[in-house]
């Protein structure tokens, strides 16, 4: 791929200490889109202290969709996020978790959901039907997601899905923030834009441990939707289009 080629889509991955886990995704991940769709693959290594960075740059000589963004301090998975979403050339980008717990093979599903809705859909947001977490893990989220749709009224079952698909161009104008990636689909909707969820598979994680427990991710929540709701009152941001 060459610098200057614009991939129909761009997957972007935000990593942090899973270098048993970059070989196998990237894999997947071109074995679910070559044929299906021009893109590129962005990873964000968010500055890891195992050897994921150098599994990634081994990986980009036998895999040429594959481009590595480093960050040189860590900074967080919404900030990798962003960034990636900056450097990616694609219009569309489409997300995934780097611990392998996302099934690559979905992303054609959000791209033929995208061909059959309206324009003004800017937001595929992937919705675990049957997650393959720990118990406390899996009610700690139905709690956090029950709580954030009362006073978001997002009407979205599962915000903390990593796998989605979005406009770039959208995302890149929503406020940005820590933590802010959990709440896309209720930024894109203050932005006049609308959300659609769409059922997909989850895995059990095969190798390394998760960067979250249940008391951070709470506290962290609990500030972030505070957050979020007072933006959501001081009112909606309203999409504009050239005539």
């Amino acid at each position: 791929m060459t610098a200057n080629h614009s991939p129909e889509l761009s997957v972007v991955v935000p990593v942090f200490n899973e270098q048993d886990n970059v070989a196998p995704l990237v894999h997947e991940i071109t074995a679910a889109l070559r044929g299906v769709a021009d893109f590129e693959i962005v990873y964000v290594d968010d500055r890891s202290r195992d050897g994921t960075l150098d599994a990634l740059r081994a990986l980009k000589a036998q895999v040429p969709e594959l481009r590595v963004v480093h960050h040189v301090s860590q900074s967080g998975q919404s900030t990798a996020i962003r960034n990636g979403v900056k450097a990616a050339r694609g219009a569309w980008i489409a997300t995934l978790d780097g611990d392998g717990q996302n099934d690559p093979a979905d992303i054609p599903k959000l791209l033929a959901k995208r061909a059959e809705s309206t324009p003004d859909i800017k937001l595929f947001a992937g919705w675990r039907v049957n997650r393959q977490d720990s118990g406390s893990k899996r009610w700690a989220s139905k709690w956090a997601n029950a709580i954030r749709s009362r006073m978001l009224r997002d009407d979205t079952p599962d915000t903390g899905c990593g796998i989605k698909l979005f406009e770039r161009e959208a995302f890149l104008d929503l406020p940005h923030f820590n933590h802010m990636h959990r709440y896309l689909p209720a930024l894109m909707q203050r932005a006049g834009w609308k959300t659609v969820s769409v059922p997909v598979n989850h895995r059990a994680r095969s190798t390394g441990v998760s960067k979250y427990n249940n008391l951070n991710r709470a506290l962290v929540g609990i500030s972030d939707l505070r957050g979020v709701a007072w933006l959501i009152k001081r009112g909606k941001v309203t999409s504009t289009e050239e005539v």
